[in-house]
C-alpha cells in the first residue's frame, strides 16, 4: 500500500520541501520531494542549530561583512539542496528538480528599501548574479510593484522564476503577463519555465478576522477558492501556447493555521496537479495519516458559496492588506538573520 504522501505525489502532485535543511532535504527526497525552497527564516534556524559553525567561522576568516556572510550561506544551503534534485531536474529536462532562491528581501522594506526605479535595478542586477551559472536555480521574486515590474527583463536574460507573495488573481496575471513578455524576447523557449507561488492559508486568516459575517459553507474556503481558480487560468493560459515545459502554480502556504483545521486540509483540496510546497512538519503528520489521496484541485464548492464569496470579500482590500503583512514578513526575517550572524561572530570570536 502506497504511504500518504506517496498517494498525494500518484494523483498528479509535485512535492517540494519548505525548507533547504540538509537533513530534511535526504529524507524528504526519500519520501518523494523533486524540489525545495528556501527564506530567511529557514536559513537562520540552520544557523542557529550550530551544525554550520565552522562554514560561518571561514567565512568570517575570508573578511565577509555579516550580510555577506548571509548571502554565502543561503548561497551554499541552496546548492547542496540543487545537488539533491539535480538528478530531477535531469530526468524530467528541465521541468521539475528546482531549487528556489529568494532575493534581497531588504528591498521591500519601507524604511529601508530604495525608489521604485532603483529596486527594480536591483531586483535585475540581483536576479541575474545568483541565477547565473545555475541549472536547476529558481530565483523567488515577490508580488510587489518593484518585483513585478523587474520580470520581464529577468525572463528576457533567461532566468528561471519562482513569482511569489501572490494572493490574488490580480497579481497573478501582472505577474503571467510580465513573464511571457520576457519569454517571447528569448531566442528559444525550449527552457522557458515559471512557476507563481499562490499563498493559500493566510488568506483564511485574513477572512476570518476581517470577513466574520461569511456563512459557516464560506469560512475558510476563500483561499482554496481564490487559488483553484487561479489555477485554472493557469492551466488555460499556458496550454494554448504548447510549450515544452510547464508553467505551474505552486501552492503555498500549504500548513493549517488552526488547530481545528485536519492537517491536510490544504494539502487534500489541492491534490491532482502542479506543485505543493509544504512545510517539513506538514509533511510528516500526512505521512502519518495513512490516508489516500485523489486529484481534487478542480473541485469548488456549490455556486452558492462562491457567490457568498463574491459577494463578500473584497479583493483589493485582501491584496492590500496581506501585502503589507507579507512584506513585513519578507525583511524582517532577514534582518533577523543578519543580527544573528553578528552574534554568531562574537561567540565564534570568543
Amino acid at each position: 500500500m502506497a504511504s500518504s504522501l506517496q498517494s498525494l505525489i500518484a494523483s498528479g502532485t509535485k512535492l517540494w520541501l519548505d525548507s533547504i535543511d540538509p537533513d530534511l532535504v535526504a529524507s524528504n527526497r526519500k519520501l518523494g520531494a523533486t524540489g525545495a525552497t528556501s527564506n530567511p527564516i529557514i536559513v537562520s534556524d540552520l544557523i542557529k542549530s550550530g551544525r554550520f559553525d565552522a562554514d560561518l567561522a571561514r567565512c568570517v576568516d575570508d573578511g565577509l561583512d555579516d550580510e555577506a556572510i548571509a548571502w554565502a550561506m543561503t548561497d551554499q544551503l541552496v546548492r547542496n539542496a540543487q545537488e539533491v534534485f539535480e538528478p530531477v531536474w535531469q530526468e524530467t529536462k528541465g521541468n521539475d528538480g528546482y531549487v528556489s532562491f529568494e532575493l534581497d528581501p531588504l528591498l521591500e522594506d519601507l524604511e529601508l528599501g530604495p525608489s521604485h526605479e532603483e529596486r527594480v535595478a536591483k531586483y535585475i542586477e540581483l536576479g541575474k548574479k545568483w541565477s547565473a551559472g545555475h541549472t536547476n536555480r529558481m530565483i523567488k521574486v515577490p508580488a510587489t510593484p518593484a518585483g513585478l515590474d523587474a520580470l520581464e527583463e529577468l525572463c528576457a536574460a533567461g532566468v528561471t522564476l519562482n513569482v511569489t507573495l501572490i494572493f490574488t488573481d490580480r497579481q497573478y496575471r501582472l505577474a503571467r503577463e510580465a513573464v511571457w513578455r520576457g519569454a517571447q524576447r528569448r531566442a528559444s523557449l525550449d527552457s522557458f519555465k515559471s512557476v507563481y507561488s499562490i499563498f493559500v492559508s493566510r488568506v483564511d486568516v485574513y477572512t476570518e478576522k476581517t470577513v466574520p459575517d461569511l456563512s459557516q459553507s464560506a469560512q475558510g474556503e476563500v483561499g482554496l477558492v481564490g487559488v483553484k481558480r487561479i489555477w485554472a487560468d493557469n492551466q488555460k493560459f499556458w496550454a494554448e501556447k504548447g510549450l515544452p515545459l510547464e508553467q505551474e502554480i505552486i501552492f503555498a502556504s500549504t500548513g493549517t493555521k488552526k488547530a481545528s483545521d485536519p492537517v491536510d486540509k490544504y494539502v487534500g483540496a489541492l491534490a491532482g496537479s502542479d506543485i505543493q510546497t509544504n512545510p517539513p512538519k506538514t509533511n510528516d503528520d500526512i505521512e502519518a495519516l495513512g490516508k489516500s489521496y485523489t486529484r481534487a484541485v478542480d473541485q469548488l464548492p456549490a455556486a452558492v458559496v462562491l457567490d457568498e464569496i463574491d459577494a463578500k470579500v473584497d479583493q483589493a482590500q485582501l491584496e492590500e492588506v496581506l501585502m503589507r503583512e507579507g512584506t513585513a514578513k519578507f525583511a524582517d526575517p532577514h534582518k533577523a538573520l543578519i543580527e544573528l550572524i553578528k552574534e554568531k561572530r562574537n561567540t565564534l570570536a570568543a
